[in-house]
């Protein structure tokens, strides 16, 4: 009997943990982690690139819909890094809000 009080525990925890994520952000525990996942994925593959304004990049993931902020070099940065970040497994679309900075005379 005590065995079955714990395994009701768990279940109605579990329940309202996961059923809460859904609730509070609209997704489910699963997208929520497929997102994290692409954004670190995306984050990892800007880093590699070797260009040193791709690591300020921030990254953002919705629905594999990711959201590239900050500021970069120059438009050909803004371009590469959206070329990675489509390149990466899992993501559906990209949209590039990097801006250029304006070069100082």
């Amino acid at each position: 009997m005590r065995y079955f009080w714990r395994l009701l525990s768990v279940i109605v925890f579990s329940t309202t943990l996961f059923g809460g994520c859904t609730e509070v952000t609209g997704k489910t525990a699963g997208r929520n982690i497929d997102d994290a996942a692409i954004t670190a994925s995306v984050k990892t593959n800007l880093a590699s690139a070797k260009a040193a304004t791709l690591t300020r990049v921030d990254v953002d993931t919705n629905n594999g819909v990711v959201s590239l902020n900050g500021v970069v070099e120059d438009p050909a940065v803004k371009q590469r890094a959206a070329e990675i970040a489509q390149q990466t497994t899992g993501v559906k679309k990209v949209i590039n809000n990097l801006q250029v900075q304006a070069s100082a005379r």
